[in-house]
Order: structure tokens, then sequence, then C-alpha cells
């Protein structure tokens, strides 16, 4: 079976994925992130469907909260400098095994996370040594709708896309 069939939690890295890897501060030392608004229809619609999504982050910001409750994801680990520990930490806290989930990365700190789900993706503009270590790479790059391209393609390997597009579309056909 294709691994990318059998996924139920999607695993997300923040800059470089969910953003272009920017970081603006301001002159008061706020950080802004700036997310692309069809990862977050693509979130949404993942969970929709019965999907979960997780976020595992070296950093920790607070705009990064406040767009994950927006988004209405509550598995979220910032602030991690491991990320093998914060997965396997994930894996206990929502009873998803590994082997049933898939994480998307950009850089090298996300390569442990990576090793360890059954489902490596990395974005389109990701570090070499990320691409090679993913099964899928996305055609967009960090925070220019790659979490969508991603999700769309875990949604073609279960049979469901068509379906999705049918709960915005109704005349679409399957």
């Amino acid at each position: 079976m294709n691994p990318a069939a059998s996924v139920e939690l999607l695993i997300l890295d923040v800059d470089g994925v969910l953003t272009d890897g920017s970081i603006i501060v301001d002159e008061d030392g706020r950080e802004l992130k700036r997310f692309h608004v069809r990862d977050g229809f693509a979130v949404k619609l993942w969970q929709r469907l019965g999907f979960r999504v997780a976020v595992i982050s070296g950093r920790d910001c607070a705009a990064v909260q406040h767009r994950l409750e927006q988004l209405g994801v509550t598995l979220i680990v910032q602030g991690t400098q491991d990320k093998a520990v914060a997965l396997a930490d994930l894996a206990r806290v929502s009873g998803v095994d590994p082997q049933r989930m898939a994480a998307l990365g950009d850089d090298w700190p996300d390569l442990a996370m990576l090793r360890r789900v059954a489902y490596p993706m990395a974005v389109a503009d990701a570090e070499p040594a990320v691409r090679s270590a993913a099964q899928h790479i996305t055609s967009r790059a960090g925070g220019r709708g790659a979490v969508r391209d991603a999700i769309e393609h875990l949604l073609a390997a279960k049979g469901m896309l068509e379906h999705a597009l049918q709960l915005h579309d109704p005349g679409a056909r399957p």
C-alpha cells in the first residue's frame, strides 16, 4: 500500500513551510509572519475530511500560535531543539503511530522528524538533503502554497481529491 494513502496526521514545520522563511521584526521587537491563504484553506479542508494537523517548530512565535488557532490546529510544539523527541511526544499525545504520519519540512532541523514518519515530504525550495530524504517534493515553495500542494497530493493518494472538490463545487464531475 502507498504510505501516503494511510496518513492520518500531517505534521508541518513553520518557517520555510507555512511561511517563505522570512522573519520580519518590527521596531518593537515583535516578530511578524506572512501565511498563504491557500495553505490555510487546505489545512481546514484536511481537518474537515477527518484528518489531523500538527506543527513542530524550532522557533516560538506568538503570530504562529495565533494563526494556528484560527485554523483550528491544536497539536502544536514550538521552540523545540529536537524534532525527533517532539515527534515521539506528539505520537503519544495524539495516539497516532508515526507509521500513519506524514511530515513536510524544508531544512536540516526537519531531517530527524522526516526520517521517523511513514511519508516524508519536502517543499520545492527545501535544502538538497531534505529533498533527498523526501518521498514527495511539492511543486510549490514554502509559504507559496506548498502545504496546499502536499494536502492535495495526500488526498489524491487516498482517492479523495474529487470528493474534496465536490464539497466546494457540487457540479464537479467525479
